[in-house]
């Protein structure tokens, strides 16, 4: 971001100063919405730091001023120990402050604190505020808060556990203070904030938990850099955003003049004796997502059950089974018929991994597929460790859901510390087998080889039994409509980046009806509709 910034300056001619106002600006726009429009008679505290980011704050103090906002500014330091923009509007900020005070309605007061004491004799002095604004340090910091700062930002988290009706609206300027941008982890004191308002693109602190945890609702506002100087930083992180998934539903779209095979046909390898749910979610998900057609093979034992539990409109076809119910390697030829009539295939849910020959069904049957497969659950137990000689290719992609557990066991490893850093995890295992790797978990990872993208929608009641088989099939039926309607253009990753925020936002919609702690995996699937029509209305009237 400071590269974007310096390339802002230099090569479209922007001043650096008027970034920082545009900063201040968009912060000012965001808490202006949340009361409603109305600022007036409002009272701001803005705590500063000595640098850009307390230089935002200073230019936000401003804004306040126009609006009627009664604010008080605390700059931690002195104003001559400032440098550039930061310095330019601490000086103007002190300036009105003091042409203020000599008024009989002084609506701004400024004051520099240099120790603990004095923090502590102005924070004891302070009355009520509307919001406070967290303007101490932007995204230079990389080690623990201490000293005055430390005493601050413990004050900001004993208001944040007090919540009430009269508690002020906290706000961070780019990045609560005490998080290292960088990184997901929290290396110390840090601000719980209300809101976060970050510019131009969001930090991997934003994004990432248990960092983003602290952003409160984060806005990520445009502030004058031009969009190709994002786009040419060589990142390899990325944040899946509404119109990710807004365009693609809007390329597959039902069209007059099409029918069930226009939409595509998936085939779920799933279920066994007693356990025929997962084969059900996932089915049921696949045909509730848009695919035209679905059929759940499985154990001969289990179809009875898995037909009388699935939605009318999905099929389902009889396999051959071991004697535990686990469907059998003798399966393999009649699958490999069924395959030839299916636009992408899901494997796993409830599958079972118990036997070996369940196992060589699965690995024989990854192995010789001319298809895209998603593989999940048992499917992943039964590859793993991963065999180093399968590999995803364009034609017949890969793309592999596992749980933190499943990941570890694709591995080889018991070592929980290996997912400290998601990231590079999820990267590298992508990179090294050419797979889609969905690494679920809160803010699910979407990797390929040298790239992950994050997604941001969904929330903890997620975490329930059946709903990773409910996004295996929306993966699976969102893989299925690009293929058929968008032919050699159709992009397995793209198909999953969307499956993943809309899933995600029909959990959104769910959790918001139904509460969190009472949404079960089902109710995910009955919101699907409502999070593609909420994407993309036009393309869903008739």
């Amino acid at each position: 971001m400071r590269n974007i910034d310096r390339l802002t300056v230099q090569k479209h001619q922007i001043p650096s100063i008027q970034l920082m106002q545009n900063a201040a600006a968009a912060c000012f726009l965001e808490i202006k919405k949340y009361f409603s429009g109305n600022l007036e008679g409002k009272k701001a505290l803005i705590l500063c730091g000595q640098g850009n980011n307390g230089g935002d704050g200073a230019a936000l103090a401003q804004e306040f001023l126009c609006a009627g906002v009664t604010t008080d500014v605390i700059l931690f330091g002195q104003v001559q120990e400032s440098k550039g923009d930061a310095l330019s509007n601490f000086e103007s900020v002190q300036r009105r402050a003091k042409s203020q005070s000599a008024s009989e309605t002084s609506s701004m007061s400024f004051v520099e604190c240099n120790s603990i004491s004095d923090w502590e004799r102005i924070a004891g002095s302070q009355g009520a505020y509307d919001l406070v604004v967290d303007a101490l340090f932007g995204t230079g910091l990389s080690r623990p808060i201490e000293g005055v700062f430390r005493s601050v930002i413990e004050h900001l988290v004993s208001i944040s556990r007090e919540r009430s009706s009269k508690s002020p609206l906290i706000v961070s300027v780019d990045i609560p203070s005490g998080l290292n941008a960088d990184v997901p982890n929290i290396i110390g004191s840090a601000v719980q904030a209300d809101l976060t308002v970050t510019f131009t693109a969001p930090k991997v602190a934003n994004v990432l938990p248990p960092a983003s945890d602290f952003n409160g609702r984060l806005v990520v506002a445009d502030i004058g850099s031009h969009r190709k100087l994002v786009d040419a930083v060589e990142s390899e992180l990325f944040m899946i955003e509404e119109n990710d998934a807004r365009n693609w539903l809007s390329r597959t779209q039902y069209r007059y003049g099409s029918f069930k095979n226009s939409h595509g046909h998936v085939l779920v390898i799933a279920g066994s004796r007693g356990y025929t749910g997962a084969a059900v979610l996932c089915g049921n998900a696949a045909m509730r997502s848009g695919a035209g057609l679905v059929t759940i093979a499985t154990p001969a034992s289990a179809q009875p059950s898995v037909a009388a539990m699935a939605m009318a409109e999905v099929m389902t076809t009889p396999l051959a089974e071991t004697d535990r119910g686990a469907v059998s390697d003798d399966a393999i030829d009649h699958v490999k018929r069924l395959i030839t009539k299916a636009s992408v295939v899901a494997i796993g849910p409830g599958l079972s991994s118990e036997d070996d020959r369940t196992r060589r069904f699965v690995y024989s049957l990854v192995k010789q597929r001319k298809t895209p497969m998603v593989i999940d659950a048992d499917a992943l137990n039964c590859l793993a460790p991963w065999p180093e000689d399968l590999r995803g290719s364009t034609e017949a992609p890969l793309i592999l859901t596992p749980h933190p557990g499943e990941m570890l066991r694709l591995l080889g490893s018991e070592n929980k510390a290996g997912l400290d850093d998601r990231v590079a995890l999820a990267r590298d295992f992508a990179t090294k087998h050419d797979v889609i790797l969905v690494l679920k978990g809160a803010r699910t990872l979407i990797a390929v080889p040298g790239r992950v993208f994050v997604n941001p929608t969904g929330n903890p009641g997620l975490g329930t039994a059946g709903s990773g088989d409910t996004l295996t099939g929306v993966i699976t039926g969102f893989i299925a409509q690009a293929v058929a309607t968008l032919k050699e253009k159709a992009d397995a990753l793209e198909a999953t980046i969307a499956a993943l925020y809309v899933g995600g936002l029909a959990g959104d919609f769910a959790a918001r009806r139904l509460g969190m702690r009472a949404m079960v995996a089902s109710d995910i699937r009955e919101h699907l509709s409502e999070a593609i029509c909420s994407l993309n209305p036009k393309g869903e009237r008739p």
